[in-house]
């Protein structure tokens, strides 16, 4: 049965990036905020002997900056799901929890096409959106 996702309060939005899609994570994006706001973005690194050594980065995203990603992020919304695979092939997870959009690719989303393989299209789209959150972030966090 699929988990039910609530949108955040007061239209906050989170956007969470984890590598290493099943297994502990080697690097973490993490983008919190308010549309027509600015937002906060830290991204973690695992680095080192057995993943040990953690380097944090953190940064601001502007307001208008955070309109056109949250647009951006749109197109996820509906495209298939696994909880037990990486169905897309990048070894990476998105967690998007807006107002407007609730998608997990590694958990069976309402609304979303579970256990369902992706067409090509569908992976573009995925690489397309984690290729600008991750630019993005890079740009902001210092």
């Amino acid at each position: 049965m699929p988990r039910s996702m609530a949108p955040p309060p007061s239209g906050e939005f989170s956007i969470r990036i984890t590598k290493s899609f099943g297994q502990t994570p080697t690097h973490k994006t993490e983008i919190i905020g308010e549309p027509n706001r600015p937002a906060n973005v830290k991204i973690t690194d695992h680095v080192g002997k057995d993943n040990q050594t953690i380097i944090t980065k953190t940064g601001s995203i502007q307001h208008d900056d955070v309109n056109v990603l949250l647009d951006r992020i749109r197109p996820l919304e509906g495209l298939p799901t696994n909880p037990t695979q990486d169905i897309y092939g990048f070894d990476t997870r998105i967690i998007i929890t807006t107002f407007q959009v609730q998608w997990d690719n590694g958990e069976e989303a309402e609304g979303g096409e579970s256990n369902a393989n992706p067409t090509d299209e569908n992976k573009q789209t995925f690489k397309d959106v984690l290729d600008s959150i991750n630019s993005l972030a890079r740009q902001s966090a210092k």
